[in-house]
């Protein structure tokens, strides 16, 4: 409780947060000189990490944003545009990159607080988009 009690006094404690989501796509890189260059497809996996204060009242006191709203933004959004559909109907190079930008862009007028986008193609491999590089573009 003391903790608590302490970190309450604190009216700007800023907190990074992440929500996990995956979807199925297939796609073709067109520039690609291997086997990518045909149709295939991933399980990708997607973070979308939220930065703020921590909420001093209402429903969602003590959270940067319920995880629920989260979702509630991501799903029309994003996985349910992406999900078994194929990513070249919606964007002609389909690379990792180019899919964390388009999220990032399907996302950022709707989270004000948007900090960081990752989308895992693989297991081991994954493109980033930050606030500060997009801010950059």
């Amino acid at each position: 409780m003391e903790w608590l009690r302490a970190h309450a006094a604190k009216r700007f404690v800023v907190v990074l947060i992440r929500k996990h989501f995956r979807f199925e796509a297939a796609h073709v890189l067109p520039h690609h000189p291997g086997k990518c260059s045909r149709v295939h497809g991933h399980s990708y996996r997607l973070e979308v990490a939220v930065r703020g204060p921590l909420q001093a009242s209402g429903p969602a006191q003590g959270m940067v944003l319920d995880f629920d709203e989260i979702s509630g933004i991501v799903r029309p959004l994003v996985i349910d545009r992406l999900d078994h559909s194929s990513l070249n109907d919606l964007m002609e190079n389909p690379t990792a990159e180019h899919i964390a930008l388009w999220i990032w862009d399907a996302l950022a007028s709707e989270l004000a607080q948007l900090d960081e986008i990752v989308v895992w193609e693989t297991q081991t491999a994954c493109a980033v988009v930050s606030a500060e590089d997009a801010r950059a573009r």
